[in-house]
């Protein structure tokens, strides 16, 4: 239920430059999740202007289309989709985007339809039987197709991010030679691909991919026309704090000039947290406290699904009329379902003295919350407001520090 602040003779803010706290005045009874299209814009020309190549956005981080819109009119004019969901989704918001189907495994069915259907050329791989596949499901009239860009993904180390992306997806080493010849014989344009995890908190995650790279391309002997370093770029959470992304881009570019590649050849990556992470934050209220466990109205299965089953950790802060100069002290959540699993372990920094019917903003969940809600035990419903006041945490150069307070007075 959305409660109508001037209804109850609360002051409001003029759209776009409202925030949290004028949200918390109005006591919305369901999360509210709190856009910031801003942020999103400030991503997006960054990438656009600074990474040394071309930037696709990951679609699984965030489908809504409102952001997809945003980041179209930003400058990102190429989409990483994993599903014929997501081809659908984006050909349908976006009908002049270049699709690029990223998924190692896909349905022949998907594959079809996306070439057919939604112009799509792009697509990886990490097998033999996946090109043979493509190969099938894009011919016409039993012809080839001529116009295919084909990126064989190899598998490299996770071990500098949080989230391993290393196990389920990748040619090894002794995989790639064939599957490279391969594809260069089915591919108007070859490229390799990879993907170093998830919140990569170094650099040199990519120039160790980088080197592997190296290594197929120089093994196999062929001509590459694309080298596509795939996502992990991070954003800033509690604990997690990277380099500047600069750093990465800079690492990346030399590795790049360094490859045994065509002269032509180009650089793409796949970010989807980083362009998005700071677009969404949500308002939740306490609704009783047990020592130091908040039970909230959002959980495992709306958007804090990654602080309860992978232990992922976000910005807080209190939302309240009165300021408190109660010291800190560390919270772990229990979401609104009956299940046990709701539990968010934290541990989330707040004032010793919040209680039930305080209201809370969680940062940081524009990337993956938004995108993994559900209406599990009859919750999940929500409301949206788009707000003009900074995230919680930037890296691009936002006018407020990461670090902020974690009280904000009404």
């Amino acid at each position: 239920m959305h409660i109508n602040p001037r209804a109850l003779g609360l002051a409001t803010a003029p759209t776009g430059t409202r925030n949290g706290a004028d949200i918390a005045q109005a006591s919305p009874v369901q999360p509210v999740t709190l856009l910031r299209p801003h942020a999103a814009r400030r991503a997006a020309r960054f990438f656009v202007e600074k990474f040394p190549g071309r930037s696709l956005y990951a679609v699984k981080a965030n489908p809504s289309p409102d952001l997809l819109r945003i980041l179209w009119e930003s400058g990102v004019t190429h989409y990483d989709v994993a599903s014929i969901g997501e081809v659908r989704l984006v050909a349908e918001t976006l009908p002049e985007a270049t699709l690029c189907f990223m998924h190692p495994v896909k349905a022949e069915e998907a594959i079809a339809e996306a070439y057919f259907a939604h112009n799509v050329r792009t697509f990886s791989l990490d097998t033999l039987e996946e090109l043979e596949k493509i190969m099938r499901a894009t011919a016409t009239d039993g012809v080839a197709a001529s116009d295919l860009n084909l990126l064989v993904r190899l598998r490299v180390s996770s071990d500098h991010a949080k989230l391993s992306l290393a196990s389920k997806f990748g040619a090894e080493a002794g995989e790639l030679k064939p599957l490279l010849f391969a594809a260069r014989q089915a591919a108007d344009a070859l490229g390799i691909c990879f993907h170093v995890g998830s919140q990569a908190m170094t650099p040199a995650a990519y120039s160790e991919a980088m080197g592997r790279v190296r290594d197929a391309i120089v093994e196999a002997a062929v001509t590459v026309d694309i080298v596509d370093v795939g996502g992990g770029f991070p954003s800033w959470y509690p604990g997690m704090e990277p380099p500047p992304l600069e750093n990465y881009f800079s690492v990346i570019h030399a590795a790049f000039e360094a490859l045994p590649i065509s002269y032509s050849a180009e650089l793409w990556c796949e970010p989807g947290r980083a362009l998005c992470a700071e677009y969404a934050s949500l308002v939740v209220r306490v609704e009783k406290r047990r020592g130091d466990e908040l039970y909230i109205n959002d959980g495992a299965y709306g958007a804090l699904f990654d602080a309860a089953h992978i232990g992922w950790r976000y910005p807080v802060r209190l939302l309240r009329d009165t300021d408190s100069d109660v010291r800190p002290m560390a919270f772990s959540f229990y979401g609104p379902t009956c299940d046990d699993l709701d539990h968010m372990a934290g541990p989330f920094e707040l004032p010793g003295d919040v209680g039930a019917g305080d209201y809370l903003e969680i940062g940081m969940l524009g990337a993956y919350g938004c995108a993994m809600r559900t209406g599990f035990n009859g919750f999940g419903v929500e409301s949206a407001e788009i707000v003009g006041d900074e995230p919680m945490a930037s890296l691009y150069g936002a006018a407020e520090a990461p670090r902020r307070s974690n009280v904000v007075t009404l």
